[in-house]
């Protein structure tokens, strides 16, 4: 099939019910996360395509608007209380501040360029409902970076030329593209069927471990870590855990990297967003065919061993399209990124870096790191410190040097909250 028939085809974006700046949802008043302070009006509504928004207006509101695109993909129904966690998580914007909406996208599961459709969405409602802000930051976190720099690619200017973003803030983000960003977890899945052969077990039946899960299986995180600890004793003391179980997780955390607290994350997302993933893209778009293992007791039968598995190039090219990016950004775009986060590892700045570079792009991009060691949330003063950062750049056209940002940030902040060092 040609390429142009696998983008027709395409199963990740559902079509919306109707252009959601065509009809104006009703906003219904809700009560605020306390973390966004006091004096702050926050509302909900559902867009036309059936996601679910959150808007937090404060009442010192300095005529700034942060566009949100949360992590994930969540793979549950979206709800409209779920845009409540992201508003709490990044409060501090709203403290002091910003108004803030973050979307839920229509579904749950996977879908980039339907997320950021979803999360334009949004932008269009705000503007609609409270008037177009003097400036619009597009934010994106984990997951959400990639729909961001996706929704960034596609949404930053309109038709007419002019600017809906001023500039993109993306945080811990998936920039590697999503053709990249999951092959890890397809080794893990491989890795740790070899050493536990309990999922698939025996009684469920053979499918092969990219799939995640056969299309409609299901298995609670539960039931997946009763399978970890059988087998690798994780969690157990030193006393609890047998020597064969201990050799058996050594050896799948040696080999794949992954740190021994985030075994049963990194399992769960390989085993219910691979199911939707594969399911969506139609087949399987990871490869360990070549891919020699190392780091194990005996790397020699774990390389005979290992189930091995081919990339179909027709799911490849349907994720490529979905998810991959192209680097062609046309506003300031600043990265901020833990050196150690255990869920989306450092590298991933280097590869987005690079694919700025070669879209001839590097201006418009600055990256900046801390030496924390968390994902889903890093120091406020972190936040705000790249926040401004982006604005200043957005204002005088000079590129901020990230080198000078511990030190802005110690002027605002506590020493603790901030964190920034030289970036690899």
């Amino acid at each position: 099939m040609r390429l142009a028939g696998l983008i027709a085809a395409l199963a990740l974006t559902a079509p919306a019910a109707a252009h959601a700046g065509d009809e104006q949802p009703t906003l219904s008043p809700i009560a605020c996360p306390a973390s966004v302070g006091q004096g702050v009006e926050c509302l909900s509504g559902r867009d036309p395509s059936g996601a679910w928004f959150v808007i937090a207006k404060p009442e010192n509101w300095n005529r700034k608007l942060i566009v949100h695109s949360h992590g994930g993909p969540r793979t549950g129904t979206p709800e409209a209380s779920d845009s409540l966690e992201d508003l709490d998580r990044f409060a501090v914007m709203v403290r002091e501040g910003y108004a803030w909406i973050g979307s839920t996208y229509r579904r749950g599961g996977y879908g980039v360029r339907m997320a950021a459709e979803d999360t334009d969405s949004s932008r269009r409602i705000f503007w609609a409902r409270f008037g177009r802000p003097d400036r619009t930051i597009l934010h994106g976190q984990s997951w959400g970076g990639n729909v961001a720099a996706k929704a960034s690619e596609l949404y930053a200017r309109g038709e007419d030329g002019s600017l809906n973003y001023d500039g993109v803030l993306l945080t811990n983000g998936v920039l590697m593209g999503g053709t990249r960003a999951y092959q890890f977890r397809a080794d893990l899945r491989a890795v740790y069927q070899f050493y536990c052969r309990n999922h698939p077990s025996p009684a469920d039946g053979a499918y092969p471990v990219w799939q995640g899960l056969p299309a409609g299986a299901r298995m609670s995180r539960a039931e997946l870590q009763r399978r970890i600890v059988a087998c690798t004793g994780l969690g157990l003391s030193r006393r609890e855990r047998t020597s064969v179980q201990a050799r058996k997780l050594r050896n799948i955390l040696a080999v794949t990297g992954i740190q021994e607290d985030q075994l049963v994350a990194h399992m769960n997302w390989a085993t219910t967003l691979f199911q939707d993933l594969t399911g969506r893209v139609g087949g399987n778009p990871f490869d360990n065919s070549r891919t020699v293992y190392s780091g194990s007791s005996d790397d020699a039968a774990l390389n005979a061993g290992v189930e091995r598995f081919t990339a179909d190039p027709t799911a490849v090219a349907r994720l490529a399209h979905d998810a991959d990016l192209t680097g062609q950004i046309t506003v300031p775009t600043m990265t901020l990124h833990a050196l150690h986060d255990p869920t989306v590892f450092f590298s991933a700045e280097a590869a987005y870096r690079q694919t700025v570079a070669d879209a001839g792009r590097s201006d418009l991009l600055v990256q900046a790191a801390t030496d924390e060691s968390e994902h889903s949330k890093l120091e406020d003063g972190g936040y705000m410190t790249v926040l401004r950062a982006l604005e200043g750049w957005i204002d005088s056209g000079q590129r901020p040097d990230p080198a000078a940002f511990q030190s802005q940030c110690r002027a605002t902040f506590t020493a603790t909250g901030c964190r920034f060092v030289p970036a690899p």
